[in-house]
């Protein structure tokens, strides 16, 4: 049996978090013994996730790091893990952005076991939802995100914390039970929850549409595709800094692997029946939140809109059905998850050093804080997808993409990427060239060591990406070309025939 590496990053870190509330005498030295032990964990697991990367070898076709064993043997159900280059680079994101989080929360003095504990679990619940090939291990995961997270928004978020935590949980756990109600049916249908078995298990088209409709409401939540997406600005604008980087980074990207893990490999007719709706809603959401975003005076809120506008463009990519359109997605995810957390970042430095996040009273800082502009500006710029940036790499895939399937869901999509730079260039001058505002109480002092830290590995791993793009293209490639290649082969006319047959 190979090493359970993939058990270890998933499980580490819940023991990070029980080991938190062993008695360490006062509150103080709890508190003191509670950071570092998130902050080692969590690297860690990040030195294992460095591990699979060395180790993964994209020519393989399959799943890699798998492990099995027997868990409710008498239903067919049973404890699964495994990497592909589609969920690689997810996990790796996690384990990247968790210690990163954690630093940004080292001066958090609310209850701070608590609150290391809930991003550790969170740590935990995402590694095992991208590293689960059983459906019910996947729900699990995918369910038990809601719960550190609801505590991180409700207990230490901004002034409407309860409102947006509540609102935050009543959508992403409604949008799931329809999911729950496919995981039976296909239980039942297969005989098995193994995701693998699944993914070669015919299902006749006319259930495929409604279990495509199931899984839409549960991705197309947590995607925050519009118009499921309302819950979002609540969410972003009302959690504290390091919980809005993981949901931002991360936690976003679980609804769009779901498509790619579920919709398009085991209900292939559904996902092109409804591909049309899906490029719809993705267009919507690039066009209509971007015009949302410019209308916005909150920093935070502006770049929380944003993070909404590129999922719509991630959307679009994977319905392209085609390598390219969805390499573009999967490097649009990465991207996206490294930028945006980088972005917010940024704006916890300001909230650190007293500024408002009003755009009205922030200016001059390009002046006052010349490091910090610089960063905020190099990432505005990956993120409206500047050449020699990753944002750059991921757009012009799903646009090649888009163009090879029509060319008004290509032009349309663009139409919104121009949108972007809009609003990010309004932020930026605002923010950095404006005349600057005298704001009471608010330090003017530069980047620190931890806060270069945090931002300084963000930004060369969206430069390296940008100049050097097949790092992530060579480990998606195999994956993608085998979920393409089953699905044309799912979408002849003799696997209709084949799954007509009783």
């Amino acid at each position: 049996m190979s090493f359970p590496i993939l058990s270890l990053m998933i499980w580490l870190p819940l023991i990070g978090a029980a080991l938190m509330f062993i008695p360490q005498g006062s509150d103080a030295a709890s508190a003191r013994n509670a950071r570092w032990i998130a902050l080692w964990t969590s690297l860690i697991v990040l030195i294992l996730a460095a591990i699979t990367l060395v180790d993964f070898n994209p020519g393989i076709h399959g799943f890699q790091f798998t492990e099995t064993a027997a868990w409710i043997p008498q239903f067919h159900i049973a404890y699964r893990l495994g990497l592909d280059g589609i969920s690689l680079f997810f996990v790796a994101l996690s384990a990247l952005l968790t210690p990163i989080a954690i630093l940004a929360s080292w001066r958090e003095t609310r209850r701070v076991r608590d609150y290391m504990a809930a991003f550790l679990l969170l740590e935990t619940m995402t590694i095992g939802m991208f590293s689960a090939l059983d459906f019910l291990m996947f729900y699990i995961f995918f369910e038990a995100v809601l719960i550190p997270m609801y505590l991180i928004i409700g207990v230490w978020g901004g002034e409407r914390r309860i409102h947006a935590a509540i609102k935050f949980f009543i959508f992403t756990l409604a949008g799931s039970l329809p999911m729950l109600l496919a995981l039976v049916w296909m239980w039942h249908h297969a005989g098995t929850t193994d995701m693998i078995t699944l993914m070669h298990t015919p299902i006749p088209p006319h259930i495929q549409d409604w279990l495509f409709i199931a899984f839409l409401a549960s991705f197309g939540v947590k995607a925050a595709v519009w118009p499921l997406h309302t819950w979002l600005p609540d969410a972003y604008g009302e959690a504290p800094l390091p919980g809005t980087i993981m949901l931002a980074a991360v936690l976003s990207k679980m609804g769009a692997y779901g498509f790619l893990r579920f919709s398009l490999p085991m209900l292939p007719q559904a996902s092109a029946y409804f591909a049309p709706l899906m490029f719809a809603l993705g267009i919507m959401g690039v066009i209509y939140i971007s015009f949302a975003a410019l209308a916005q005076t909150d920093m935070k809120r502006m770049i929380a809109y944003s993070s909404v506008a590129h999922m719509g463009l991630i959307i679009v990519g994977i319905f392209t059905f085609t390598v390219i359109g969805i390499e573009g997605a999967l490097f649009q995810m990465v991207s996206h998850g490294l930028v945006i957390a980088a972005l917010f970042l940024c704006v916890g430095i300001l909230l650190a050093r007293g500024h408002s996040l009003r755009l009205d009273q922030l200016g001059g800082l390009a002046t006052r804080m010349p490091v910090f502009a610089a960063f905020l500006m190099f990432f505005v710029m990956a993120n409206v997808g500047l050449p020699g940036t990753s944002g750059f790499v991921g757009e012009i895939l799903v646009m090649i993409g888009a163009i090879q399937i029509n060319f008004w869901v290509a032009f349309l999509t663009g139409t919104g990427m121009i949108l972007s730079v809009m609003y990010m260039l309004v932020m930026v001058r605002r923010v950095l060239f404006d005349h600057a505002r005298s704001i009471a109480n608010a330090v003017m002092s530069d980047l620190s060591a931890k806060e270069w830290l945090m931002l300084a590995p963000l930004a060369i791993l969206v430069l390296g990406l940008g100049f050097i793009p097949s790092g992530l293209t060579t480990a998606f490639h195999t994956a993608v070309t085998d979920l393409v290649h089953a699905h044309v082969a799912a979408m002849s006319p003799l696997s209709h025939l084949a799954m007509a047959k009783p």
